[in-house]
């Protein structure tokens, strides 16, 4: 990004107007004593509102207001490239975005564009006053790439014939639409969505066997059920097990040795 410098001529004062002088110490009281100079910026933008830019009558008297040395207010105003330094065209002022995901994707053919329509230099007004415009660094919406910024509002997916088309549009007051200039919503991929495109689908069940009918029991539908054995705490079944297998159980086991013990203690 280029140096950006206040402009060689400039207005001989600044006053917000009475609305807007209400509007700046509103915002100041927001902060706790001692820390206004926080608005710094909303004071600069709300001063770009009502002059069109930023004149360096304008950021002496927010110096004043905020307590704030004037180069500091300078650093802010310099900064940041929505900061217009320059008078700007009365009807749009265009910042191009020209860094790498911008170019990549054809910002140089928007350049042309600015340069033909508007002025072959930057941050000069077209002939009859209406349009200006400058190189800017990132605007912050590289997946929607080449894109202006025109105020407040990006205008994406740009091409040198939309870029024409808007300009033209821009000059004879026709409305015009913010955002995508291309078939898509917002951010989302370029034709329609590409991933997650079967969220709510019900899943194939393995096998390719289907879902089990509706109408057929669960037993049914699932014949082990029917065979399942079920839980035995009490150890009878395993009992009964025992004795089937070699015709008695571990009771009566016990009983026969408990006897014959006894008959033993008997005949000694």
């Amino acid at each position: 990004m280029s140096v950006r410098r206040l402009a060689e001529k400039q207005p001989e004062s600044f006053a917000f107007t009475a609305e807007n002088q209400a509007w700046a110490e509103w915002r100041m009281s927001l902060y706790p004593a001692g820390r206004q100079a926080s608005a710094v910026i909303s004071l600069l933008w709300r001063a770009q509102e009502q002059e069109g830019w930023v004149t360096e009558p304008a950021i002496e008297a927010i110096a004043r207001m905020l307590d704030m040395p004037k180069i500091r207010v300078l650093e802010v105003a310099t900064f940041y490239t929505m900061f217009h330094l320059e008078p700007v065209g009365r009807v749009a002022h265009l910042q191009v975005c020209g860094t790498t995901p911008c170019w990549l994707r054809g910002a140089d053919a928007l350049k042309e564009v600015c340069r033909k329509r508007i002025s072959h230099e930057q941050h000069h007004l077209s002939d009859d006053g209406n349009f200006s415009w400058e190189e800017v660094e990132c605007i912050g919406a590289c997946v929607n790439a080449p894109l202006v910024q025109i105020n407040a509002d990006t205008f994406e997916d740009l091409t040198a014939e939309s870029l024409e088309k808007l300009i033209d549009d821009l000059a004879s007051g026709r409305p015009v639409k913010p955002g995508p200039q291309i078939d898509r919503i917002n951010a989302a991929p370029a034709g329609g969505p590409t991933t997650l495109q079967d969220v709510g689908r019900e899943p194939e069940p393995e096998g390719g066997d289907g879902p089990p009918d509706p109408q057929t029991p669960i037993d049914a539908a699932k014949p082990e059920a029917a065979t399942q054995t079920p839980p035995d705490p009490s150890g009878a079944i395993s009992q009964a097990v025992e004795k089937a297998e070699d015709g008695k159980s571990t009771t009566e086991k016990r009983e026969e040795v408990a006897a014959s013990k006894a008959g033993t203690d008997e005949r000694h």
